[in-house]
């Protein structure tokens, strides 16, 4: 053949498909990393933009080293003053003291590691994460089996649950769905599920409907003199202006306890395919959980022309004090979780912005705090990941989570044992008796002796109270305590719970009778509680004329109520076919739990025996009209909430989500607002049963006393955790500590016959 005819001659048919396949791939790489993230943009709603921040200040060579002695300054004087003798004149001896401190060694030797390495590269400005991966591109994991790996840094922050709070990882639950299925068990379709806190600020946790909101408040001003709109025929009578005061922006939303900085959660992280922009990775605030200095006034609600976002600290001087996390960076954001922000030792919640001042929240989520007033492991200064062991950024829950937040190692435990041992009564004459308990009753049950007095047990969304004081609409607390059997109640648990934080397990030598999610979490029959929600009912009913108190009282402590028979003898049936094997499961203890219960807007086109999808409420319309039915109005509008009543969302992951919650017959895509703007479907209800949130914290040193729990009158209702009647009889007396103390103290004896006879 010449040249001119190999020159026309066609590759191989092998080699076109080749080509062919190499273009396929360049071509939707091109889509996926051009096309996808606009047109993700797009259909969901979401806006991401560039970031700036107004503390994120340049400093001179001079400034950075006035910043690096004052922030050394402490630790220079202190250890200036050990090493000058005290016993002189206290004029020479503080001149001595100055001129220590001022020497290049104990300045180098009293530095931030930081400040050096700044101050070699010539850093003097702090941009986030990208200052940060100047160093620390790639970071040494240890994992819990001793082995190494090296992980991109970013990726491991990005895919850990502090930045996404969510999970599609099979084998990442030990919760349940009705349907008697583990969540996003290995064998199951896995979905992004993870934020579901009964006890979340936000009802259904939609954290898109309110991850940044300004609210205008009017401080120490009268409320409008007619009664918010409640009910869905009637018209809306409630104001946004009340009589007087001066208005005042404040800051509210999930984003303030979350480390992405961008304009919306990490939304793309909940889709099958996506990645996070890397404006949203640049925002990543990671001075919050590394800086000894970070400061919380900077974390409040800045709007700009692309919306609304939380502003963090990228000052200096938080950037120059960074290291490893302590405790006290943990709870800039878990003391609101756990004391509340009323709490009197929540530091974090005496910062709280240097403008648009973030809302408290007068009730707490969970009231057993980490302090060292309240805690004895913070007492000790026991630093959480003493306990909670990170491997890079990533961790652990420990293996028993009620509830359904994410976890990013759930195959690795967090117990009392890891420390204690499970035998820890050592010290004790009685540790026999003692340690025997541990293998019915969990240490937090003796240790966690009670709860704060604003940890929130029943809070109503439905009937807002004016809040004189910060000048706003608030959500109701209907009834909080801390006391054990009211604000703690007592239960079998064995690790599992339920899809909406429900704790499941089983009386090993019960009689059969012990049925939480029927009878322990789904009534409040303790007269004081019931006699609290009767007054506040009669309160509320002073701004809400049209409010049954009876029916009010029957439904919050009764919630059941609220089904139809049909609907009640299908739970009954589900419980017994679908639970009834993930309660019997393991090994089951009695634990302290937190109730929790609220009463909130409900789409009852999607509705089963345990519930309806919860609607969420728009921050600003609520806080300053206390209207909630025009905040759900607006929060459903939400371009996403939206596409969550669409096809594609219901194909990807809402009819596996209300499988999960026990609504058979998959995701029903009727909005909630018709076109004529009516509701006929949207109810105000009680959710069916408690939440049962886990307490670990708040330990005391000392105990419940034996006669706490042995007595008529004990904290625990044994009855009510299934034992048969002569077995209830036998743990309400003192005598059985007495005879079981009898029994250990003769076998003592007897052993110590058998030793002198030897």
């Amino acid at each position: 053949m010449n040249t001119s005819a190999q020159a026309n001659a066609k590759p191989p048919r092998a080699g076109r498909w080749v080509l062919i396949g190499i273009a396929v791939l360049a071509v939707g790489y091109l889509l996926y990393k051009l096309v996808y993230p606009i047109a993700f943009d797009l259909y969901t709603g979401v806006t991401n933009a560039p970031l700036t921040y107004p503390n994120s200040e340049t400093l001179s060579d001079a400034e950075f080293e006035q910043l690096a002695l004052e922030l050394t300054e402490d630790a220079r004087r202190s250890r200036a003053e050990a090493a000058v003798a005290a016993d002189q004149d206290p004029f020479a001896r503080e001149i001595k003291v100055e001129m220590l401190m001022h020497t290049p060694s104990f300045v180098e030797d009293t530095e931030y590691s930081h400040i050096k390495y700044f101050r070699d590269a010539g850093i003097r400005t702090y941009q986030g994460p990208a200052t940060c991966l100047t160093c620390h591109e790639t970071m040494q994991v240890q994992h819990g089996d001793g082995s190494l790996e090296t992980v991109d840094t970013l990726s491991d922050i990005v895919n850990s649950v502090h930045f996404k709070f969510q999970s599609a990882a099979a084998g990442g639950f030990s919760t349940y769905g009705y349907d008697g299925r583990l969540v996003n068990a290995p064998e199951s379709r896995q979905i992004p599920v993870g934020k579901i806190n009964r006890a979340c600020g936000i009802p259904g946790s939609f954290s898109w409907t309110g991850w940044a909101a300004l609210v205008e408040t009017q401080p120490h001003s009268p409320p409008t003199t007619e009664p918010p709109r409640t009910e869905i025929t009637a018209v809306s009578t409630a104001a946004s202006d009340p009589h007087g005061g001066e208005k005042v922006l404040r800051s509210e939303g999930c984003g303030q306890c979350h480390i992405g900085g961008n304009y919306h959660p990490a939304t793309e992280k909940m889709m099958p395919v996506g990645d996070v922009p890397d404006t949203a990775k640049r925002g990543i605030d990671c001075l919050i959980c590394h800086s000894r200095e970070y400061d919380m006034n900077q974390r409040y609600v800045i709007q700009d022309e692309h919306g609304m976002r939380w502003n963090q600290d990228r000052s200096m001087r938080a950037a120059l004090t960074v290291g490893q996390t302590t405790k006290e960076n943990c709870l800039n954001c878990h003391q609101h979780n756990m004391g509340g922000d009323a709490y009197v030792h929540n530091v974090a919640a005496k910062s709280l912005g240097e403008k648009h001042q973030r809302i408290l929240h007068s009730g707490a989520k969970r009231g057993n705090p980490f302090s060292p007033e309240h805690d004895a492991h913070a007492a000790a200064n026991i630093q959480c990941t003493d306990c909670h062991v990170p491997e890079g950024h990533k961790i652990p829950r420990g293996r028993m989570g009620v509830d359904l937040v994410a976890n990013d190692l759930p195959e690795k435990d967090v117990t009392c044992e890891s420390c204690h041992s499970k035998t820890p009564h050592n010290a004790s004459e009685h540790r026999a008796l003692l340690n025997g308990h541990i293998a019915r009753i969990a240490c937090e049950t003796c240790h966690i002796k009670k709860l704060q007095d604003n940890n929130v047990i029943l809070r109503d969304w439905v009937h807002p109270t004016w809040d004189e004081e910060e000048g706003l609409w608030g959500f109701t607390d209907v009834y909080k305590s801390g006391e054990p059997g009211k604000g703690i109640i007592y239960l079998w648990f064995n690790g599992n719970g339920t899809f909406l934080a429900n704790a499941l397990g089983s009386n090993p030598e019960g009689d059969g009778s012990y049925n939480p999610l029927m009878q322990q979490m789904a009534e409040i029959t303790d007269p004081e509680i019931i006699a609290a929600v009767r007054a506040k009912a009669e309160e509320l009913k002073q701004t809400y004329p049209d409010l049954d108190v009876d029916q009010y009282v029957t439904r919050a402590t009764q919630p059941l109520s609220q089904l139809s028979p049909e609907m009640l003898e299908k739970r009954k049936a589900m419980i017994a076919q679908n639970l009834k094997a993930a309660m019997e499961s393991g090994e089951s203890r009695i634990y302290p739990f937190k109730p929790f219960n609220a009463m909130m807007y409900e789409d009852m086109t999607n509705q089963g025996p345990f519930g309806a999808m919860i609607l969420p409420f728009d921050y600003a319309t609520y806080y300053e009209q206390g209207d909630p039915l025009e905040a759900m109005k607006v929060a459903i509008q939400d371009p996403i909430v939206k596409r969550m009543y669409q096809e594609p969302f219901k194909l990807y992951m809402m009819d596996e989500f209300m499988a999960y919650f026990g609504v058979e017959g998959g995701w029903k895509t009727e909005f909630p607002i018709k076109p004529d703007g009516s509701m006929p479907n949207v109810q105000a209800n009680w959710m069916r049963q408690m939440g049962t949130l886990m307490v670990n914290h708040g330990i005391e040193r000392q105990g419940h006393t034996c006669k706490d729990c042995h007595s008529p009158d004990g904290i625990l209702d044994y009855a009510a955790l299934g034992y048969p009647p002569e077995r209830v009889e036998e743990l309400s007396s003192m005598d059985i500590v007495e005879e079981v103390d009898e029994d250990f103290a003769d076998a003592a004896a007897a052993g110590a016959e058998v030793s002198s006879a030897r």
